[in-house]
């Protein structure tokens, strides 16, 4: 004889009913989606994606993608307001928390758009560049 899930549930006691639906609650809640991790900040796309300096359209991109590099995991949940840990979890050992993922390839980034900024600000502003001969020009001089 099958018996409901129900019909499960109103055998238990009170006490043991709140804390399946708790435990329930709180695992769902650990199950977030990106999109629904931003929802929850209370953000839009348009906004979430002026924080990041990325288009609307690359943060619904990162949010229906199932692969992505940690740096960008991580510059997505920093955006909204959080901060990435990565356990590791083995079934003999205690969890440990894995550190200096993502990072190098964020500085990595940041450090060269500074350099690219500091260069653009260096160069002068209205010299002209001398311009390269055409072939014409080259074979009339010759």
């Amino acid at each position: 004889m099958t018996v409901s899930l129900d019909e499960m549930f109103a055998l238990e006691s009170d006490e043991s009913r709140r804390w399946i639906e708790q435990r329930a609650a709180e695992l769902i809640a650990e199950e977030l989606h990106l999109r629904e991790l931003r929802r929850l900040r209370k953000l839009t796309q348009a906004r979430l994606s002026r924080k990041l300096k990325i288009g609307q359209e690359g943060i619904s991109r990162m949010e229906k993608r199932a692969d992505m590099h940690i740096s960008t995991l991580r510059s997505y949940v920093e955006g909204v307001g959080g901060k990435l840990s990565l356990v590791v979890e083995f079934p003999d050992q205690p969890p440990v928390l894995l550190a200096g993922l993502g990072l190098d390839e964020q500085k990595t980034k940041k450090d060269s758009r500074r350099k690219a900024a500091v260069k653009a600000k260096s160069k002068p502003q209205n010299q002209t560049q001398p311009r390269s001969k055409s072939r014409l020009e080259t074979r009339q001089s010759a």
